[in-house]
């Protein structure tokens, strides 16, 4: 058994949890300890403990930790890729990649400890000095989900740990193997007991006793729409400082003008890699009429290439779906979308395998329009959706047409069009000629409307969250 990490030490919980391989059911990982609301409440008071402590040793000292779990990450991504993918269900490589992705976060973080940067500022007043400081917000509290299991902790607890403050990590229920590895390597350095502390179990259970802790400076969430409005609301009750990432329904608009073969490319990594299973995913694929029909025939020859399997397998371009519950609700958007009268033109059905796991074909829906549920709400699976318009205007129009606004793409040859999408395509990201999914560890990460809410995660915006401006008045 996995046991929670709390003040420095291993605690085993009175129940646990079994992480199960999606893509063999009968593979159990290993069983992971479920934290009770006590667990939390000493994690959370074991972080308090320790936050003015940590935060009063020298930016290097920090710096130093970091790099050092950095390049353990780093040095060991194969077998932590190898992990992920066994509990997640993203390809073998794909799983290598973002357990390199966490490792460069951590040693970029340990640069970001040292440049904490201030100001000073002439007052208007003769004989005074106005200082303006930048410190640690306190004990934050991280809440995260089971699509990136290793990198989207390192992007909340990096910072966090870089800038002084101490940390409770809740991963997802469905994944936390890669987490617990994290937890672990962090175990292993010079970083004071209390500083971080794992505490693991169901979000309804565990998250909500975290979120609750009256004791927490900040909360940061990635999650679900539904889940993220809960938290607003507890954390406000609390006046606690919190940071929401919630989704999106991200479009890929394609022009006439495109490179066909490099467009159904884009499309195919952005909609279907990761089983679909990204935030960023280009579930919405907005087509002008001149090259609709050949995307979408080059687009189905692509799709019949793909081979869904053994995430582990290196023959594999898609692995199963998480769990269960979540290939239940992906086959139910698919015959919600047969029921609104999209058009059914590929996949859209389970797959067997080898071994008995949640395996769905790459699935796609043509002649559908806004109004209809599967181009409304995430569903969170390798489905994408086409829809036919006029022309640039009419696509950036329907791309808007969202209560999201996480990514946004488009492939053009047209310098025009690329600059016009980029100014006004309503998301926090904006990609050209690539796929909307996939993002580098040093720049800004998130989204606008109700894909996103508080500070950008990663690259030099994260400083913005994990910390407090401190204004000082001297005076001679």
């Amino acid at each position: 058994m996995k046991a929670n990490y709390i003040n420095g030490l291993w605690r085993e919980g009175q129940t646990t949890t079994a992480d199960i391989n999606p893509s063999d059911l009968s593979d159990k990982i290993d069983d992971f300890a479920v934290a009770e609301a006590q667990d939390v409440a000493d994690a959370v008071a074991a972080a308090r403990e320790a936050q003015p402590g940590w935060a009063g040793l020298t930016p290097q000292v920090r710096a130093d930790i970091l790099e050092t779990v950095g390049r353990e990450i780093v040095e060991r991504k194969q077998e932590l890729g190898d992990l992920l993918a066994r509990e997640e269900g993203k390809t073998l490589a794909e799983g290598i990649g973002e357990v390199n992705r966490a490792g460069q976060i951590f040693k970029y973080f340990a640069g970001e400890a040292l440049r904490c940067e201030g100001g000073l500022i002439d007052s208007i007043r003769p004989g005074v000095a106005v200082e303006v400081t930048r410190q640690a917000v306190g004990v934050v509290g991280a809440i995260t989900p089971w699509n990136f299991p290793s990198a989207i902790p390192a992007w909340k607890i990096a910072p966090a740990l870089a800038f002084g403050n101490a940390v409770v990590l809740k991963p997802a229920e469905w994944a936390p193997a890669s987490a617990w590895a994290l937890v672990e390597i962090c175990s292993r350095t010079d970083m004071p007991a209390g500083v971080l502390n794992l505490v693991m179990g169901p979000g309804r259970e565990s998250g909500a006793a975290l979120v609750a802790n009256p004791d927490l400076d900040a909360m940061s969430f990635t999650g679900s729409q539904a889940t993220g409005a809960a938290i607003a609301k507890t954390c406000l009750e609390n006046h606690t400082k919190f940071q929401l990432e919630m989704g999106g329904k991200n479009p890929l608009v394609i022009v006439d003008d495109a490179d066909l073969d490099q467009a159904v490319q884009v499309a195919v990594n952005g909609a279907y890699f990761s089983s679909g299973q990204r935030c960023t995913a280009s579930s919405r694929l907005i087509v002008t009429e001149g090259i609709h029909d050949r995307f979408v025939g080059k687009l189905k020859a692509a799709l019949a290439g793909l081979v869904v399997g053994d995430a582990r397998d290196p023959q594999t371009h898609i692995g199963p779906v998480i769990d269960g519950s979540q290939l239940e609700r992906i086959m139910a958007y698919i015959e919600r979308g047969r029921r609104e009268g999209a058009d059914l033109v590929f996949g859209g059905d389970r797959v067997k395998a080898a071994t008995e796991g949640h395996y769905v074909a790459p699935t796609l829906f043509c002649n559908t329009d806004n109004s209809m549920v599967i181009n409304r709400e995430e569903i969170f699976g390798p489905v994408a959706t086409v829809q036919c318009v006029k022309n640039y205007e009419e696509a950036l129009a329907v791309a808007n047409d969202s209560e999201f606004g996480l990514s946004a793409g488009i492939c053009t040859t047209s310098l025009k069009f690329a600059n016009h999408f980029k100014r006004h395509a309503q998301a926090g990201m904006i990609m050209v000629n690539l796929p909307t999914a996939g993002v580098d560890y040093h720049v800004p990460f998130g989204g606008i409307k109700h894909s996103s809410f508080g500070h950008r995660e990663q690259g030099r915006e994260a400083i913005g969250f994990y910390t407090s401006v401190k204004t000082t008045y001297v005076g001679g």
